[in-house]
């Protein structure tokens, strides 16, 4: 990608980041003109659509980026926690071990696999995910979140 598309693309992003949403579409849109395939900006434009909401284009770029890189591991993430988010916990699961066979150590799609598994009512498994991602980053929000969330649910259970 040439410098001009390189300073759009870092102007989206930031855009991204203050949730202008809106706006950082229209400029992820401007490079998939002349850059229809690139995976870095269908990536970014999923997660910003992802983030307003808007689950069914998001849905369609990931599988699209995942025909053209089965072995995508944002794109398999992405698409787990859109299933995820429609209460398709077992299909989401099957994204993050998808993930998680390129790449094991892969804490986000741990703690979002636990996301599911919490969901699912196994509580002990989702804890050990939770666990297990913040081995690799003690500092993972939504790791940090799922583990208190289960070990409570635990402690009122006994």
């Amino acid at each position: 990608m040439d410098k001009k598309f390189q300073k759009i693309l870092e102007r989206a992003t930031d855009l991204a980041e203050d949730q202008e949403f809106e706006e950082a579409i229209l400029l992820y849109d401007k490079i998939l003109e002349s850059h229809p395939k690139n995976i870095s900006v269908l990536l970014d434009k999923s997660a910003t659509l992802q983030r307003l909401g808007k689950n069914s284009q998001s849905f369609q770029i990931y599988t699209l980026v995942l025909k053209e890189d089965p072995k995508n591991i944002d794109a398999l993430v992405g698409k787990g926690t859109l299933l995820h988010a429609k209460s398709k916990f077992t299909q989401a699961i099957e994204f993050y071990d998808a993930a998680l066979k390129l790449k094991p150590r892969f804490a986000m799609a741990l703690a979002c696999k636990g996301m599911s598994l919490g969901e699912m009512g196994k509580v002990d498994e989702a804890l050990s995910f939770f666990k297990k991602a913040l081995v690799i980053d003690k500092d993972y929000d939504l790791a940090n979140m799922g583990k208190q969330k289960a070990l409570e649910l635990l402690k009122s259970k006994k």
